[in-house]
């Protein structure tokens, strides 16, 4: 489906995928971005246009989300999820999730989500829910989904016809990711402590 609807509708079908992934939906970005990619080396598609497009698409659909999240009470968006949630591959448990990793580490795991699986989807609702600045929550989201985007298109985009074989890069970059993520925290609480024992 995903293939048809990028190679009969271009660009758009691209924003489509991208928004309804970013709007809670069950569509791999790993599988539109790399193909619309590879479709940018056969010259059908612009790989910059490609990478902007799918960047502005994941921001649309993280502003319905988080419109969801912004205007209804959690009590609600956890029946919704808990009734509703199986058809869309969403449950209950990741959401917490989501909403742990938005607790934890703040506005800024709005860029980095973007960068890791299942979060990335969900944590637009845990971002309306606490009403976070959305000037910079659509700053943070384009940033992140640009790279993201960039990324895997380039996968694509290098690898020609074997794009779908994308499964061990986008692991090896997942997990530099989680690596950086660490390392950056790890900083913060040193630099925390620092502070602390100084005064």
């Amino acid at each position: 489906m995903i293939i048809h609807l990028i190679q009969t509708s271009g660009y758009f079908g691209v924003f489509i995928l991208m928004t309804l992934e970013s709007a809670l939906l069950p569509i791999p970005s790993e599988v539109t971005m790399s193909f619309a990619g590879y479709l940018s080396q056969t010259g059908v598609l612009s790989l910059p246009l490609v990478v902007l497009i799918g960047a502005i698409g994941n921001l649309v659909g993280s502003l319905i989300a988080y419109a969801i999240g912004y205007y209804l009470e959690e009590t609600v968006i956890l029946k919704l999820i808990d009734r509703y949630g199986k058809f869309i591959l969403l449950s209950t448990s990741e959401y917490t999730k989501a909403v742990g990793w938005y607790k934890k580490y703040g506005s800024g795991i709005t860029f980095f989500s973007r960068l890791l699986p299942a979060v990335r989807t969900f944590i637009s609702l845990p971002a309306g829910l606490a009403e976070m600045n959305i000037w910079k929550f659509s700053f943070y989201t384009f940033f992140g989904s640009l790279l993201w985007s960039f990324f895997l298109a380039y996968v694509g985009y290098y690898l020609g016809a074997h794009w779908d074989s994308i499964g061990p890069y986008y692991n090896k970059f997942q997990l530099v990711i989680v690596v950086a993520l660490v390392l950056l925290i790890l900083y913060y609480i040193y630099h925390k402590v620092s502070k602390k024992k100084k005064k």
